[in-house]
């Protein structure tokens, strides 16, 4: 004997709200039921997988496991349900959609009216995040395509080209650098290099182009931004310089403080922008024609 599909939903509901009572609201049904339908899961599984306490409900160590499966299971049904009501209509009903935040400001104003233009029936979910974390997500069934930034180790799935973004050097308006065409590595380097925290694939991006080695374990505090607004007005505080993709200092990032941009003096100083998808995932056609739609959308265009 299986469990089944409701069964697995109230776990899940269950983890959320922490109390049988909350879930079984959630579940638009009794107590009761939603407490008869986790006995007959565990029956099924031969083990406990909560333990009620007055505090409220805790997932056994079988209950966690469960959960994690159960939430790779119920979306994978979701899917099944929104693709047979879609069959033959590409980009319709829900897509979830994860965006890395070095991109997700720049693109997505450009690309969203092409898309409600081009596929108006299309609900799009969107999540922004880390790089790490949406793939985690994708593999986990929670996203069905993410867009993102390579390189990046991409085993378990499948993208689609939308676009090459140079990195572009920034410094205070005033600095020495500014009066040159171009800036090197190495130049920067000198010049108090800022980059995103550690986290931010951009970072790595932007050093590994370059050919520079991180900064050491001292400075990471000292130089280290959240986010590339930020960086921008840390750079136009004088505070250093640093690395910008065009596609944000084609958006108009850099307008926002006193900088100026030059192009880097290196061999293909740039990222891959791209859209991926679990490999063997039936949204496979649904991703390459999202990435066909986000290059019409570049900044700058």
């Amino acid at each position: 004997m299986l469990p089944t599909l409701r069964q697995l939903q109230y776990l899940k509901l269950l983890a959320e709200h922490g109390s049988f009572g909350r879930a079984a609201d959630a579940a638009h049904v009794t107590q009761p039921t939603l407490s008869a339908g986790i006995q007959e899961l565990e029956r099924t599984l031969g083990a406990a997988v909560v333990d009620r306490a007055r505090s409220g409900v805790i997932l056994t160590a079988v209950g966690e496991e469960a959960l994690r499966r159960a939430t790779v299971i119920l979306n994978e049904a979701e899917e099944l349900v929104e693709a047979a009501a879609n069959a033959g209509k590409p980009l319709a009903g829900r897509f979830r959609l994860g965006v890395i935040p070095t991109i997700a400001p720049f693109l997505l104003p450009i690309a969203l009216p092409l898309l409600r233009q081009q596929f108006p029936k299309l609900r799009l979910f969107l999540r922004e995040d880390l790089t790490q974390r949406l793939i985690a997500a994708l593999k986990a069934g929670q996203l069905d395509a993410a867009l993102i930034a390579l390189p990046y180790d991409m085993t378990g799935l499948n993208w689609a080209h939308v676009s090459n973004d140079e990195l572009m050097a920034a410094m205070p308006a005033n600095h020495r650098l500014a009066s040159q065409r171009s800036a090197t590595p190495e130049d920067m380097e000198r010049e108090g290099l800022i980059l995103l925290e550690d986290g931010h694939c951009l970072r790595e991006h932007a050093l590994a182009a370059c050919g520079l080695k991180p900064p050491k374990a001292s400075d990471e505090e000292t130089f280290a931004a959240t986010s590339l607004p930020t960086l921008v007005q840390m750079v136009g505080s004088g505070l250093g310089v640093t690395f910008l993709p065009a596609m944000a200092v084609q958006a108009g990032l850099a307008e926002a403080a006193p900088i100026a941009i030059r192009p880097i003096d290196a061999k293909d100083p740039s990222r891959e922008i791209v859209v991926a998808w679990r490999a063997g995932s039936n949204r496979s056609a649904e991703g390459k024609l999202l990435a066909e739609v986000l290059r019409q959308a570049q900044p700058g265009k």
